[in-house]
């Protein structure tokens, strides 16, 4: 860990409050823009990024009635291939990214059914999905299990290991002299009289004055700001767990897989034999896609492990061979409608980058360039984000961190309408 608990002196163009792969990702792309730049977190990477697998699914995440989630996804997988080359390009420190596709596929006849009606899905949006037959299926992946009454390509929905690209980004951030990545908690918010945020107060009682802040906290990012006038940010925790297993490589799956088994989503997602440390030689697999309305307690459940291993191991047998090293519980932030806030509130100096869900690593490259653009005031191209700009500015719009705030009425009337 390259954070240090002593802060910089002097004020900073801005403040990022969280450490994780959104906020890191919008601190590397301001200093990138010419900013200097302060981040605070007590444990940099040590919240929903730790447990995430890091698929980029926008496809296999899709949604029926979240259209503007799905455009909101594949413009952040188009962003992934550049941020991804550039960052490695910056540190020298790879980032895993793993674009060999996404084998998605179904357990019984009903699974089966369900995965027909989201190529459909995949038809209306345009998004490039095929169906499989089964022996297709064990052609590409030969340890899919005996019992699999269906199957279907994605070849967009790759995969990147977000501790590689977190430690990337730890390395890019404290790397630059105009960077910081200070071991602390934010505790509450400086304005102005004006109401402009001019600053963070940390655990310490320092204040990190800033020109600007982005809040990037997780679920906690609307407990930070609950005591801020003219926005709001319902964050909550949903609680997810993820296991993390090491094997043979000849017995890890050579593509992401996604399955339903029963009406239960799965996915597993290998990692390339590791060169060094303990597990030299080895593969990962993350197995995961729990997903409970639960705080962020840290503590596994038994039911939960035993249901990923159960589920996975129908998918690929072979996972009963690995040995299973790390059961990571941790929360990630989801807002009322599972869309995240991201930019400008109508707090002057005060931006958000939080809510993101299941998707925090899909979105941060395209998270980061939105808030770093409507900092520097320079242009977002939407055209270069995806296939369907008028969809893709749609979703972008969707992302607004006023939405949540209740419009001003005017007290004459009961409806703020003029008698």
């Amino acid at each position: 860990m390259d954070a240090a608990t002593t802060p910089p002196d002097g004020g900073r163009d801005l403040v990022v409050v969280g450490g994780g792969i959104i906020g890191l990702a919008v601190a590397w792309r301001a200093l990138v823009a010419g900013l200097s730049v302060t981040v605070l977190d007590p444990e940099p990477g040590d919240g929903s990024t730790h447990a995430a697998a890091g698929m980029l699914a926008p496809a296999t995440e899709a949604e029926f009635a979240e259209d503007a989630a799905l455009h909101l996804h594949l413009a952040g997988a188009a962003h992934w291939l550049s941020f991804a080359a550039d960052l490695e390009g910056a540190t020298g420190v790879g980032v895993g990214l793993h674009a060999s596709g996404t084998l998605t596929v179904a357990h019984d006849p009903d699974d089966a059914a369900m995965l027909r009606r989201v190529l459909g899905l995949h038809t209306r949006h345009g998004v490039t999905s095929r169906e499989l037959t089964v022996a297709e299926a064990r052609r590409e992946e030969p340890l899919l299990g005996p019992r699999i009454s269906g199957a279907a390509w994605v070849p967009g929905d790759h995969a990147v290991d977000p501790r590689a690209a977190h430690r990337a980004l730890v390395r890019a951030v404290t790397s630059d002299p105009r960077g910081a990545l200070v071991a602390r908690s934010a505790v509450h918010l400086e304005q102005d009289a004006g109401g402009r945020v001019t600053g963070v107060v940390d655990d310490a009682e320092h204040v990190h004055a800033a020109g600007a802040v982005v809040v990037a906290a997780g679920w906690a990012s609307g407990a930070l700001l609950a005591g801020v006038r003219d926005v709001a940010v319902p964050t909550r925790p949903v609680k997810g767990q993820t296991l993390r297993l090491q094997t043979a490589p000849e017995l890890a799956p050579q593509h992401v897989i996604r399955g339903l088994v029963q009406g239960r989503p799965v996915y597993v997602v290998s990692r390339p034999p590791a060169e060094d440390g303990p597990w030299a030689g080895t593969s990962e697999l993350v197995v995961g896609a729990t997903s409970e309305e639960n705080p962020d307690d840290r503590l596994a459940t038994a039911g939960g492990v035993f249901a990923l291993l159960r589920d996975a191991r129908a998918l690929v047998p072979s996972l009963d061979e690995a040995a299973l090293v790390e059961v990571t519980p941790r929360a990630r932030p989801a807002t009322p409608d599972n869309l995240p806030l991201v930019g400008a509130t109508a707090v002057p100096g005060l931006h958000l980058a939080t809510g993101h869900h299941r998707n925090g690593v899909l979105l941060a490259p395209l998270t980061a360039d939105l808030v770093v653009a409507g900092l520097t005031g320079t242009w977002f191209d939407v055209e270069s984000a995806a296939a369907d700009p008028g969809a893709t500015l749609a979703a972008l719009h969707a992302t607004d961190p006023r939405r949540f705030v209740p419009p001003v009425q005017d007290p004459r009337t009961p409806d703020g309408a003029h008698g």
